[in-house]
């Protein structure tokens, strides 16, 4: 009750502080987990034989939630996608016609441009990402032996700490905030070749130990969750290398499929999902925090040779369910991830969604959360839609994105709408060496008819083909999408 002898006018204030207080209060924690290279068969819940991988943790976030069976990524390798995830923008929009971030290139993401992290620091979260970064620091070449300024810490994160590219990166170092961790000094020093035979950076620090990089990642993660202020809620984009090549399960996992390393991975990416939903729980903060989990792209798939791949392949495992090609591909195994979400008392749970989404569109979801829309007029999120209503279990009479570009890393554009997906099948003009030649050229399919694009249907159709060329156009030079 408010008390007698305040003024009308405190007094509206003070109901107006209170709604706002309540508003806060009532905006839910978020933690986006993002797998690296985790195609769309892979989990229990998606397909995959329990004879052959087990996901329990996982497939915990599809009984207590949601499972679309149409998400995707807006590219088929890591860095575009975290790109337009963090930002709800095109990454083909950049500089980056084609291709991924360097260990040593400078941030991509500019920092006036707002992203998920700035948008919820902006109204009261406490943010961090923590894992896979892959999106540069400085802004020219990185110095790792100085701080690493502008990075996550100037796009709206709190807090950083990460691997900096990838699992078995050229850095060979952790990255905590601006510096690598344990740094004892600037000189090189000679410390051996990476997973991929490439010279490390010779970076005068504690290497990491790639069969420890998962546990280290999850505790850091999970310290920073039991750090959190009660009045704050948070929002923790984690990112684990799994199951991203080297394949290098720790001794918990090592074995424990019936896949080889390559299951043994997925089973490591597990037990960290596991450790992050124990920690929620035990910090009695499940019921108020919304999660998301899904992939960067599809995995990589080999059928032949002694990889660890083609060993998981020949036992069975069908990394990208039944959709044709792979990460690197312009096809649907490139870009169809699995898409996890849960919310108690908001997304149905053990519910399913056929609703055509993709990652780009976390910015535009993540922003209806919390009330605060992005407008049409501004440079912000120009590819993002609101997905929010499908994750709610709504059912919209309408698609909640009219249609939907997907790009892979030889420049070459694909864009859906409705069931058709047309190919353009052009390189980037810049690209000396193109890649994955045997994937150029127009193509046309329907995804309804023919989901495993067999059926190149593109002289049956001109007119459906000339419309998709145009929209594509459209999008590219009209700088945004939605």
């Amino acid at each position: 009750m408010m008390p007698r002898n305040i003024s009308p006018l405190l007094g509206i204030l003070l109901l107006l502080s209170l709604a706002q207080t309540s508003s806060a209060a009532e905006r839910p924690n978020i933690v986006i987990i993002l797998a690296d290279d985790l195609g769309y068969g892979s989990l229990n819940s998606y397909g995959a034989d329990e004879g052959l991988v087990r996901t329990p943790n996982i497939d915990r976030l599809a009984n207590e939630g949601r499972r679309f069976t149409d998400a995707n990524t807006p590219s088929s390798v890591c860095s575009p996608t975290r790109y337009g995830l963090l930002t709800g923008r095109y990454d083909w929009r950049t500089d980056q016609k084609h291709g991924v971030i360097n260990t040593v290139d400078p941030l991509h993401i500019e920092t006036t441009r707002p992203t998920i992290a700035s948008v919820l620091k902006s109204v009261g979260y406490r943010t961090a990402a923590i894992g896979k970064w892959h999106l540069g620091y400085g802004t020219t070449r990185a110095d790792f032996t100085k701080p690493l300024t502008p990075g996550p810490l100037d796009i709206g994160f709190n807090y950083h700490f990460a691997v900096p590219q990838n699992h078995g990166d050229a850095s060979g170092v952790y990255v905590r905030n601006r510096e690598v961790v344990g740094l004892r000094s600037n000189q090189v020093v000679p410390v051996g070749k990476s997973p991929y035979g490439r010279d490390y950076l010779g970076i005068d620090a504690p290497q990491r130990v790639d069969e420890n990089v998962m546990d280290t990642l999850t505790t850091d993660a999970i310290g920073w969750l039991e750090e959190q202020p009660d009045e704050a809620p948070f929002f923790l984009y984690f990112a684990p290398v799994a199951i991203h090549f080297p394949y290098t399960p720790s001794d918990r996992t090592k074995g424990t499929s019936g896949t080889g390393l390559y299951g043994d991975w997925i089973h490591e990416l597990d037990v960290s999902v596991g450790r992050i939903l124990d920690t929620l729980d035990r910090l009695q903060v499940t019921d108020e925090t919304l999660i998301i989990f899904t992939s960067d792209n599809g995995g990589v798939l080999t059928t032949e040779g002694i990889r660890p791949e083609a060993e998981a392949y020949r036992a069975g495992l069908r990394c990208n369910g039944d959709w044709r090609g792979r990460k690197h591909s312009i096809y649907q195994g490139g870009f169809r991830v699995p898409f996890l979400v849960r919310w108690p008392g908001h997304v149905p749970s053990e519910s399913v969604c056929d609703e055509t989404i993709n990652l780009v569109d976390m910015f535009a979801t993540v922003a209806a959360v919390i009330d605060h829309p992005t407008g049409s007029d501004k440079e912000v999120a120009e590819d993002s839609a609101n997905v929010l209503p499908a994750m709610l279990g709504a059912s919209p009479k309408k698609p909640l994105r009219s249609s939907m570009i997907v790009h892979s890393p030889n420049g070459n554009y694909a864009i859906r709408r409705g069931p058709w997906k047309y190919i353009e099948g052009k390189p980037s003009p810049n690209l000396k060496k193109v890649p994955r030649r045997d994937e150029l050229g127009a193509q046309l399919y329907n995804l309804q008819d023919d989901p495993s694009e067999q059926h190149n249907i593109l002289m049956e159709h001109p007119e459906i083909t000339k419309s998709l060329a145009a929209l594509l156009d459209k999008h590219r030079t009209s700088g945004r999408s939605n």
